[in-house]
């Protein structure tokens, strides 16, 4: 860890951490947003690619929209008309997409700082405290996700969090990536997702109600194909400029004994497997990256990285039907969730 002279949006220097493995891996990041900087990952050429979408300055990250790298808390995802309700009472949160909250409210777990609980040469812990009413949601929250390196280029993410009064809780990593390690259309990369089921949604991408069957829709990634190959080809997608919506993994999954999610290079020659304990996958095309500050200068343009958001569905408090675990967590539970990408090249 060192300080730097850059201030973040409290006043105080920004703190870089970066984390290596002796595998050749190395992943830096900062305190603000418990945000990833760059992530960068061994080829088989020898060289190490980086594979992640960030700004060339600090302190563009402060005013960029597009969630770079940002950890995602209370509630990641969207909550269709910033409300919900439990037990007769209904909560009213902040809202900052339209009438919707989009993860987690207009001051955000991504704009604040993170405490270093807990660092070594491969790992960081970082941890949060959110206070009752923040962003609208009920009761004191206290989070922390843990990132760490791993033999055979394997980056986990161990999230938990405990609260005092029941509240809807839903953490996740925003990262972009771009396996090419270049600026280029991931629509040319491969994806597989294991999902029988998706989440169709509505005006302001908020979900119908509905899971859908993947089968005989572009929403079918049960086999890798690439992502341009059934592109914008529905009204669904049209409606988002592309893929900006989530699938409910097939319940095996759920061990981590098989990836959810697979993404190829579109030069075929780095893949990353994503493993993950959480029932939702929230696949996102990059379709609103334009004008975003780019690692390289200059701005992004749409569809330059892949966003693949482990967490529970969108819009889950208020669809307490839907088969997956309940998102509420409860005084003395913890919630506890695991996601792990694991790169390997040819």
């Amino acid at each position: 860890m060192r300080l730097a002279s850059t201030l973040c949006p409290d006043g105080q220097p920004v703190k870089l951490i970066t984390l290596e493995h002796e595998c050749g891996t190395r992943l830096s990041l900062m305190d603000w947003g418990g945000t990833w900087l760059s992530c960068l990952v061994p080829t088989a050429d020898g060289m190490r690619r980086e594979v992640l979408l960030g700004c060339e300055q600090l302190e563009d990250y402060f005013s960029q929209t597009a969630y770079l790298g940002a950890t995602i808390g209370r509630y990641a995802n969207r909550i269709g008309h910033s409300r919900f309700s439990r037990a007769g009472r209904t909560y009213v949160l902040q809202a900052n997409q339209g009438p919707h909250q989009l993860h987690g409210g207009p001051d955000s777990f991504d704009r604040r700082r993170w405490q270093i609980i807990e660092l070594g040469n491969a790992h960081v812990c970082l941890g949060l405290e959110s206070p009752d009413g923040d962003q609208g949601f009920p009761g004191n929250l206290s989070a922390q996700v843990c990132y760490r390196l791993q033999p055979d280029c394997c980056i986990s993410m161990e999230y938990q969090a405990t609260v005092d009064a029941p509240c809807p809780v839903n953490l996740t990593n925003h990262a972009y990536f771009n396996l090419d390690g270049v600026a280029t259309d991931i629509r040319q990369h491969a994806l597989q997702i294991r999902a029988a089921q998706y989440v169709p949604v509505g005006p302001g991408l908020i979900p119908t109600g509905e899971l859908l069957p993947v089968q005989g829709t572009s929403f079918d990634f049960s086999h890798s194909k690439s992502i341009a190959r059934d592109f914008l080809a529905d009204a669904q997608q049209q409606l988002s400029g592309g893929y900006d919506h989530a699938w409910l993994l097939d319940a095996d999954c759920r061990a981590m004994a098989d990836p959810a999610a697979s993404l190829v290079a579109g030069d075929r020659r780095l893949a990353m497997d994503l493993y993950t304990t959480m029932p939702g996958l929230q696949f996102y095309s990059g379709n609103f990256l334009a004008g975003t500050p780019a690692r390289d200068g200059g701005c992004y343009a749409i569809h330059q990285g892949v966003a693949l958001e482990t967490q529970f569905l969108p819009d889950s408090p208020n669809h307490p039907e839907w088969p997956q675990p309940s998102c509420w967590l409860m005084p003395g539970e913890t919630y506890q969730y695991t996601t792990s990408l694991h790169f390997h090249s040819d």
